[in-house]
């Protein structure tokens, strides 16, 4: 009989590369990992691990394992689902990864309505950007991912993840208040000799920005980079550059700057996305529901 939980280690192996990055992802000693999986070749039978410089190589043995110990971590998911299904309250614990506007505009409401609701849910949240946290929800690392996607820039799919959308903001030119050299904009092709904040290159939103300005006939000059989307209302609001925005960053707070729709009226997508193996359990359906609703209530369509 295999150990599934040798398997898993396996699995988590194929995933992350190395011994020790599946040490750190399950709380194991590298030297218990690689004792496992020895374990699990006299199991199998069979050679299923071989060195390549620091890293090591799957056999074609064990990618035959790999593939079929997914399977049985999606049964077992399910059969967990169904479960808590026949129990009268919503108990557990979920592992939530949301990026950081979601994580400002939309948890606080909806944690404390789970709370109140849920009083036996324990929610654990942690700040993650879209790509890799949408990687590691399918990796098993999280439960529930609540990304974003800009126009035309489609976030990863992975296989075995569903995707349900939770709501869509206007993306639109955020201006500094009062008067001076920006006072005159009144689309985006004015802000063409002014100074930008944009995200650091590699990320959607930057890319997605950029394109933007040049199909408004201008290559932005980007004086300022920051991934943290409240830097750029602090830097819009005082008056040292411009910045596209959606308006979820408006959530909670009176905007100061002055805001200038754009062609086309661009919209980002804000989603949700769960093993399909899970998304029944009655932890995932709540969480869920109160994400929607939250997100009805501050950001009406």
């Amino acid at each position: 009989m295999l150990e599934i939980r040798r398997l898993r280690l396996l699995r988590e192996l194929s995933i992350r590369g190395t011994l020790a990055e599946v040490a750190d992802a399950l709380a194991y000693s590298p030297s218990s990992v690689s004792q496992q999986l020895a374990l699990l070749e006299k199991e199998v039978g069979a050679e299923l691990l071989r060195k390549s410089g620091r890293r090591v190589i799957l056999t074609p043995e064990a990618l035959v394992l790999v593939e079929h110990t997914s399977g049985l971590l999606d049964a077992l998911e399910r059969t967990e689902s169904a479960l808590a299904a026949s129990q009268s309250e919503v108990r557990g614990t979920v592992r939530l990864a949301v990026f950081q506007t979601a994580a400002l505009a939309l948890m606080p409401v909806a944690l404390r309505t789970l709370r109140e609701r849920h009083p036996h849910l324990r929610v654990e949240m942690v700040q993650h950007e879209p790509e890799t946290a949408l990687h590691e929800t399918w990796a098993r690392d999280f439960d529930v991912v609540v990304a974003e996607q800009y126009p035309h820039h489609a976030a990863p799919h992975y296989a075995g993840l569903d995707r349900e959308p939770l709501t869509s903001d206007a993306i639109r030119l955020a201006v500094p208040p009062g008067a001076g050299e920006f006072d005159g904009v009144r689309r985006l092709a004015d802000a063409a000799a002014l100074p930008w904040v944009m995200e650091p290159h590699g990320a959607a939103s930057r890319h997605w920005a950029e394109q933007a300005c040049r199909s408004a006939g201008f290559e932005p000059d980007v004086r300022y980079e920051t991934a943290d989307l409240q830097a750029h209302v602090a830097l819009v609001e005082s008056g040292n550059a411009v910045a596209l925005l959606p308006d979820l960053v408006w959530v909670g707070r009176t905007a100061s700057a002055r805001l200038v729709d754009l062609p086309g009226t661009p919209h980002r997508t804000v989603f949700t996305s769960i093993r399909s193996s899970g998304a029944a359990h009655p932890v995932m359906l709540a969480v869920r529901a109160v994400l929607e609703e939250t997100a009805r209530s501050l950001l009406p369509s």
